[in-house]
């Protein structure tokens, strides 16, 4: 059965990174310090900026300035936020990766391995989803966007640990 043009045109990636420090510990840097970003990823994340709202604020627009695969980006997002499961959806707006998306929307969920509540020195898993709409069906799936994702989180993860 050949896959429908809407299926071609939209998707959604998703890939799990294991996390060393506490899926409480890294929700909260990603929602309370995000501008503190680029000293965790400084490889991967040069700079985080309010461009309306505030930092923590369900809805807040941030810009952020990155390199993915040796190419400075930027990307311009509105952000949500659900404490109760440790989400955080970036919604695109605009920026590089907008010249090829329609719809560009990450997703980071901070979850605890096993039984408990992922507070403390609990370790986890960072499950990351892309979900997308390419503007034509020649587009590629945004997997590079996903690789630099996870090398990000691996890189903030390190870092976070390294610092406690």
């Amino acid at each position: 059965m050949a896959a429908t043009a809407a299926e071609m045109i939209s998707g959604k990636l998703e890939a799990e990174v294991e996390l060393h420090c506490s899926p409480a510990k890294f929700y909260d840097m990603v929602k309370n310090s995000v501008h503190d970003l680029p000293s965790h990823t400084p490889t991967h994340v040069q700079a985080v900026q309010v461009h309306e709202g505030d930092w923590d604020a369900h809805g807040t627009v941030k810009f952020w300035i990155y390199t993915c695969e040796g190419k400075l980006e930027v990307f311009k997002e509105r952000v949500e936020y659900d404490d109760a499961k440790r989400i955080v959806k970036l919604n695109g707006l605009e920026g590089d990766v907008m010249k090829l998306y329609k719809v560009y929307n990450v997703i980071y969920q901070f979850v605890a391995k096993g039984d408990g509540n992922g507070d403390g020195k609990q370790q986890g898993l960072a499950k990351l989803t892309i979900e997308y709409e390419k503007l034509n069906p020649n587009v590629p799936p945004p997997t590079k966007y996903m690789n630099f994702i996870t090398l990000l989180v691996k890189e903030a993860d390190a870092s976070l640990v390294k610092a406690a």
